[in-house]
């Protein structure tokens, strides 16, 4: 199946002009389900610990499509996995140190050729590693030091969650979170990344954005490419919202998600169903259940999912259709089995969601 590359800028999910100010209210419209959505297929297992899935689009066969995740120990790795969960071994990049989240752009040109990217953070050396795609080489030079200049010591650098956004102009921005961070703004920073000349990529920084509760850690970012924002877990404080452009400001949009989580506020994915329409999933990690948010508006709440994945971190969707499997886009949620879960989102969805055709 042969995908045009401008719908995955416009329908992949990797992540009306929505309204501004907090959404505190109750979630009174929940509809947990009884019933646990089981997986179609369960990845193999990888050596050491998954933390966060990411999907790319093959743009000439979506039926090639590929998951690639992390493994996050001192020695860990990059795995790249089929649409049935199988490892593709001579993809998998290893030599990893603490891997901890991915997250994928389509197009970075680099020697004058648009190149798809997969964006790792690596949390013990403090940089970000970068690799092409589909083949997994390393177009970073070794990586590229991010946080630099902040208390090491504190655990300021110690890298955790990433989003890639890529806006109308085609820029790739990265933006990185950390295990701690300041409480007075600036916890996430973010860069730009373009070729430095020899082909490799090179990471500008361009601003230092964003609220922070203090009260455990930032990790799982989404990037809204289509509607400018970015949206990131504040664990056990909510889910906090701001514009993606650098250029629009630094100020917080909404403030989401703060009430019926168990514990920790983490992984979120966003399935699209339009420029503008569709629904945000961030992971209720301790209940096992994924809640949906309205993307448009104020993000208002739709209602939770039970899924069979164990503590789930990180995850990611895409709605447009992949294989006589997925036709309606493809959900990964991490579980702490080891495994990455695939589900079909006609399955997540059930009577409550849309569903792209």
């Amino acid at each position: 199946m042969k995908i045009n590359i401008n719908s995955i800028f416009w329908l992949g999910g990797l992540v009306a002009i929505a309204s501004c100010g907090n959404n505190n209210s109750k979630q009174a419209a929940s509809t947990t389900a009884d019933t646990v959505v089981k997986p179609l297929y369960v990845t193999e297992k990888v050596m050491y610990d998954t933390d966060d899935p990411a999907i790319w689009i093959n743009p000439t066969d979506a039926s090639k499509s590929l998951i690639v995740g992390t493994d996050k120990d001192e020695i860990g790795a990059l795995y790249v996995f089929d649409l049935k969960g199988k490892i593709i071994r001579d993809k998998v990049v290893k030599g990893l140190k603490r891997p901890n989240n991915v997250d994928i752009a389509y197009g970075l040109m680099l020697n004058g050729k648009p190149t798809d990217i997969a964006v790792v953070t690596e949390r013990m050396t403090h940089k970000l590693r970068i690799f092409s795609l589909p083949d997994m080489k390393p177009v970073d030079n070794g990586g590229m030091p991010v946080f630099e200049g902040e208390d090491e010591a504190a655990g300021f650098r110690d890298l955790m969650g990433i989003a890639l956004y890529t806006n109308k102009a085609k820029q790739i921005y990265a933006i990185v979170g950390r295990k701690t961070g300041p409480t007075t703004g600036g916890y996430l920073w973010q860069y730009l990344l373009t070729d430095d000349g020899t082909g490799h990529v090179k990471a500008t920084l361009k601003r230092k954005f964003g609220k922070y509760s203090g009260k455990k850690e930032i990790e799982s970012i989404a990037a809204d490419n289509e509607m400018g924002y970015i949206y990131y877990s504040d664990e056990q404080f909510g889910v906090r919202k701001y514009y993606a452009e650098p250029a629009k400001g630094d100020q917080e949009l909404n403030l989401f998600a703060q009430t019926g989580f168990t514990e920790d506020h983490e992984g979120i994915s966003i399935y699209k169903t339009g420029d503008t329409t569709g629904y945000i999933l961030v992971s209720d990690q301790a209940a096992g259940q994924f809640k949906v948010f309205k993307r448009e508006g104020n993000n208002a709440f739709v209602k939770s999912i039970h899924v069979s994945t164990s503590n789930s971190d990180g995850s990611d969707v895409v709605s447009v259709p992949l294989n006589a499997d997925f036709k309606h886009g493809l959900f990964v949620g991490m579980s702490d089995d080891k495994t990455f879960q695939l589900y079909r989102w006609e399955d997540l969805a059930g009577k409550d969601l849309k569903v792209n055709d």
